[in-house]
């Protein structure tokens, strides 16, 4: 993975700004699934940010299905540049959505209306 890029002046959380990289390294194929990350320790001091900031972000990557944790082998790509991509225009929607004043049900009803 090329390096990634963190503004601390930027009103992102931290955590957020590291997902967002390696979504992006995801989707551009510069992480590959089954491929390994480094081990948090090691990114957060690339990054200049504490261990737990870096593993936040790890997290909401597995959540959304990107990552996958093995103990004692790490953390691999799991998801693909499709996915990642998909996932982040779910976010998109969701966030204006909420903008727009509907509650997340409320989203998934209107979701189950477009087909």
């Amino acid at each position: 993975m090329r390096s990634v890029k963190i503004d601390r002046s930027e009103p992102l959380e931290l955590h957020r700004q590291v997902a967002a990289e390696i979504r992006r390294a995801i989707a551009e194929g510069e992480a590959k699934p089954g491929e390994r990350l480094p081990p948090s320790r090691d990114f957060a001091a690339v990054l200049g940010v504490n261990t737990n900031t870096v593993l936040r972000a790890l997290r909401e990557l597995r959540d959304e299905g990107l990552l996958e944790f093995r103990r004692g082998r790490g953390v691999t790509v799991t998801g693909t540049p499709r996915q990642s991509a998909v996932i982040e225009r779910a976010r998109e929607l969701v966030t204006f959505a909420r903008a727009q004043g509907y509650a997340f049900d409320e989203l998934v009803q209107l979701m189950h209306t477009v087909k």
